[in-house]
């Protein structure tokens, strides 16, 4: 029984190992395979016969190999579209989007909506997420696909059971329970993920050499967010989604925050903060709902032009966030910083306080601080995350069916 067990498990893992690799490699050939994962020849051949012959793999031929070569074309062997679809829901200020991807990672169809999330009754906002998931359903049904996984990102701070929104600026309502909402409208399982987390994830799996180990993402927008990933794995609270780098302290009884508080790091350093102190407003002004790209880029560019009112607004930001991260260095050691979102475009404005502020910090002391890099984009990376986590859960299922012979895992699969 324990030969049989071991043979099992030694099997499961080298299906995890083939699936994984062409996850992030796209299609490969049963050579290039090999050589990836260092598994003999025979063994890929029989993991990858079994995979075909279950409908998650299949072949493709390649038709620049063709051309190339003669004699015998080249197969590649891919992740097969229709072995099962994922929906990636992102919910934030006044918008609700929505897509389907299939098996090998390809978007299918896209939903948007635009609604008022600060004033939306609770019911409705929890209908519309429903509604959203339902139409991509319906879809995927008629191509003759299951949905398996449903993975929302959401702005605000979620529960660590993946289960509900405990609390986000971008509504009046707290523990919002959407993962239960979609699980008992449609019976498919369903968690609800911090954006910022998702992005983590997302930059994780385009970029697995330069970001595998320990790696920041900050959220530059009209809040302030993170995703920390500390020895390859991504940071979690133990009862919520864990860093809520935009709410740490910055200035006691400071300027007023979204969160309620004052003097949080987002209350100098968020959209709507620049955007206060730029205009010369009151710090206890309430924070502006919303601010359009096009408005700050236009701030951003007067702040470069000149110096003045402006210019001193992102100059404060970047301070804010210098302490900010100086302090947290001082906690888990300097690591790469990924400044995402619309205020990734002024960073050129907030950088050089940014380096000033951390630099009187304990954490800004080391003599090698990490590389600071930008992306400007953050809707596409929380999209991403959210697709690859609710697909690698759908991988780990395939790794689990690895005892089962290819009839269990089709009838699981249809």
């Amino acid at each position: 029984m324990t030969a049989i067990t071991r043979s099992d498990d030694v099997r499961r893992q080298n299906r995890r190992v083939v699936i994984s690799v062409l996850r992030r490699h796209g299609r490969l050939s049963r050579t290039d395979i090999c050589a990836t994962t260092g598994l003999s020849a025979s063994t890929v051949s029989a993991i990858t016969a079994d995979l075909i012959g279950e409908t998650i793999l299949r072949e493709v031929r390649d038709a620049e190999a063709t051309g190339a070569r003669r004699g015998r074309p080249q197969v590649a062997l891919g992740l097969n579209p229709e072995a099962a679809t994922v929906i990636a829901i992102v919910l934030s200020m006044n918008s609700l989007s929505a897509a389907l991807i299939n098996y090998a990672g390809d978007v299918v169809a896209t939903v948007q909506r635009r609604l008022p999330t600060l004033t939306l009754p609770r019911d409705e906002l929890v209908h519309a997420a429903v509604a959203v998931t339902g139409d991509l359903i319906a879809r995927s049904a008629k191509s003759g696909m299951r949905v398996r996984r449903i993975v929302f990102g959401v702005q605000g701070i979620t529960d660590s059971e993946s289960r509900m929104l405990l609390w986000s600026p971008i509504t009046q309502h707290t523990d919002v329970g959407f993962a239960d909402a979609v699980e008992d409208a449609f019976g498919i399982p369903t968690t609800i993920e911090n954006d910022c987390n998702m992005i983590a994830l997302a930059l994780r799996e385009r970029r697995p050499d330069a970001l595998r180990d320990n790696f920041i993402a900050v959220m530059l927008s009209h809040g302030i967010g993170m995703g920390l990933v500390l020895k390859g794995q991504l940071f979690m609270g133990t009862t919520s989604s864990g860093a809520e780098f935009g709410h740490m302290n910055h200035v006691p009884e400071g300027a007023l925050c979204r969160c309620g508080r004052r003097g949080c790091v987002e209350a100098y350093a968020g959209n709507y903060a620049i955007w206060r102190s730029a205009k010369g407003l009151p710090e206890e002004d309430a924070p502006a709902i919303d601010i359009g790209d096009a408005e700050m880029q236009a701030l951003a560019d007067v702040a470069r032009d000149h110096d003045g009112p402006e210019r001193e607004a992102y100059r404060r930001a970047g301070e804010a966030l210098g302490y900010g991260l100086g302090s947290l260095f001082s906690l888990i050691d300097p690591a790469p910083v990924i400044f995402i979102g619309q205020g990734a475009r002024a960073y050129d404005l907030i950088e050089a306080p940014m380096r000033e502020a951390m630099a009187k910090t304990a954490g800004g002391q080391h003599h090698r601080l990490p590389r600071f890099e930008t992306e400007p984009d953050e809707r596409p990376l929380i999209r991403e995350g959210c697709a690859s986590l609710a697909l690698s859960v759908v991988d780990r299922e395939i790794f689990a069916a690895g005892a089962a012979g290819p009839q269990d895992l089709q009838r699981e699969i249809a």
